[in-house]
């Protein structure tokens, strides 16, 4: 035996592995041909990133099945542990990080609504649906958990597409609602699937609705609880140690590490990771990230967007990839009459999901709400009923998570994946493209000159500012009456009895001094979630 054969490098090792170089290569080709496609469609009103790598993936799934003459377009093998495990938690707590927190939790009952007893209606309507219509169609071989499963999967809406259709300056208000309740929409939709998965469905009586009902409301108390006791843990440890004044890449390597702890101890724990590294993200933007120095400042605030917008594009590339799987087809032996049936019931059933609780809630909280700027007018409803259609990662994710494991024993299991493959390509190209000149063509192209709110532009700072000049016996008579009714119409827009008020009463005098925060740290003037909230973020 010759003694090369035992070289400890070789050229046919797993790490200089042909196939494997082969298909990273196309995958970051791939990944920057995004990057450029979506700098040069930046002003487009029908194109965005998510659609632009659904259909780079198409595009380079159909060339792989030519050069394989129709056997894979697989270019690498997609694992569901991948997904979880390092590409939804950059996403998601990027989200919770960047999130505008003044809007956030003003809108915060409302954002609640939707996101939550919304998601739930959704799931109710969709689960009670495929469970009448699938077996008229003839899949058949679904159990009652497949079909609950189905409900949550369809639920789950695409947060990251979203952002990408509407415009936070155009439309402030409907982006703060529609982008606040996709990620609440998001975590109850895995918190819903999570508490199917954990149900006896063989001893069914009347205490299941409460069992699940039960394990939803724990899985979502303590997953958020965990999110914020991580995120706190980590503003504690940095504002004590202060890593800043002999390494700022300590620092924000803590950060990191932190964060991802803080999804996979809730997913060993069996708890929602999406829901615990959201708040995770919230909690570090508000107290961690004023603790660490000005560079680390600049440095997470990129790293963490930079890290989403990677992870985002590369899912999107892979299920345009995957929809071309010719094998997932084959092992579904469905009709093309069947997929496509089956795929319009899914896609059918979101549409009436999405309409039974947007338009209700708004029209319940219109009755509700005394200011008219508060109000979300019809049009309004319209776009967020449409912006909420599209389907994505997550979608995907737990498609895969309930059929993929059965998908060589069950053709309809395979079914099940290429219809959602099949609804998140349609929602997103097609909804994802027609949202922003609906949005022109319903909002803004008539759009009448919105009154001052001062709600929304007045801080608690001016408040007092106003209350001092109309109190100023240097005021001109002339403007003194002015002076007073604007004053009397900020003491009615700020309570000092609201909850906001509270909260911040609480948190400078016993969070802030333990955790650190704005105020407590040398001031930088960019912040995670925008100069616009400096002065007023939760």
């Amino acid at each position: 035996m010759s003694s090369h054969e035992h070289l400890p490098l070789e050229l046919d090792s797993s790490f200089l592995n042909t196939s494997t170089v082969i298909a990273l290569c196309v995958f970051f080709a791939l990944l920057c041909a995004c990057i450029i496609i979506g700098h040069l469609l930046e002003e487009n009103r029908w194109a965005n990133e998510s659609i632009t790598a659904l259909l780079l993936g198409l595009c380079a799934g159909g060339v792989v099945l030519l050069v394989r003459k129709g056997e894979s377009s697989h270019l690498l093998k997609f694992s569901e542990d991948l997904f979880f495990l390092y590409l939804l938690p950059p996403i998601i707590f990027n989200a919770g990080f960047q999130v505008k927190k003044k809007r956030f939790f003003k809108n915060f009952s409302t954002i609640l609504l939707f996101g939550i007893f919304g998601t739930v209606i959704s799931f109710c309507i969709i689960s009670l649906g495929v469970f009448w219509i699938f077996r008229k169609i003839g899949v058949k071989s679904l159990s009652l958990k497949d079909h609950l499963a189905i409900g949550a999967i369809m639920s789950a809406t695409d947060s990251v597409c979203t952002l990408q259709v509407l415009s936070q300056d155009e439309t402030p208000f409907l982006y703060s609602i529609v982008f606040g309740e996709g990620v609440v929409n998001d975590a109850t939709s895995i918190v819903l699937f999570n508490s199917v998965q954990t149900l006896d469905f063989h001893n069914i009586d009347g205490l299941t609705v409460l069992k699940l009902i039960g394990t939803f409301l724990y899985l979502l108390f303590t997953s958020t609880a965990l999110g914020i006791a991580v995120g706190l843990l980590s503003a504690f440890i940095i504002k004590t140690l202060y890593f800043g004044r002999h390494s700022t890449d300590r620092e924000f390597a803590l950060m990191i590490l932190m964060a991802y702890l803080s999804y996979l101890l809730a997913e060993l724990l069996n708890l929602s990771g999406i829901l615990t590294v959201f708040f995770c993200g919230i909690v570090m933007s508000h107290y961690t990230w004023h603790n660490v120095t000005e560079s680390s400042r600049i440095t997470t605030k990129h790293a963490f967007a930079t890290m989403s917008f990677i992870a985002e594009t590369f899912i999107f590339l892979y299920v345009g990839m995957d929809a071309l799987d010719i094998d997932k087809w084959r092992e579904s032996k469905a009709s093309a009459g069947t997929s496509a049936a089956v795929s319009s019931t899914l896609f059918a059933l979101v549409l009436v999901g999405r309409a039974a609780f947007v338009f209700p809630i708004a029209n319940i909280l219109n009755c509700v709400q005394k200011r008219e700027s508060s109000k979300i007018h019809f049009k309004q409803q319209v776009i967020m009923w449409w912006a909420g259609l599209m389907r994505g990662a997550v979608t995907i994710a737990l498609s895969y998570n309930q059929f993929a494991s059965y998908m060589r024993r069950s053709p309809e299991s395979a079914l099940m994946i290429t219809s959602t493959i099949i609804v998140v390509l349609f929602s997103t190209i097609v909804c994802g493209s027609v949202t922003k000149p609906l949005i022109e063509a319903v909002l803004l192209r008539h759009r009448k000159p919105m009154v001052s709110d001062f709600t929304d532009n007045v801080s608690l700072e001016d408040f007092s500012v106003l209350l001092l000049e109309s109190a100023d016996p240097n005021n001109s008579n002339n403007n003194q009456p002015a002076g007073r009714a604007s004053s009397f119409r900020l003491l009615i827009s700020h309570p000092t009895t609201t909850v906001h008020y509270f909260w911040r009463k609480f948190d400078d005098r016993f969070m802030r001094p333990m955790f650190g925060g704005r105020g407590l740290v040398p001031f930088v003037p960019s912040t995670p979630t925008g100069a616009a909230d400096e002065s007023s973020s939760a």
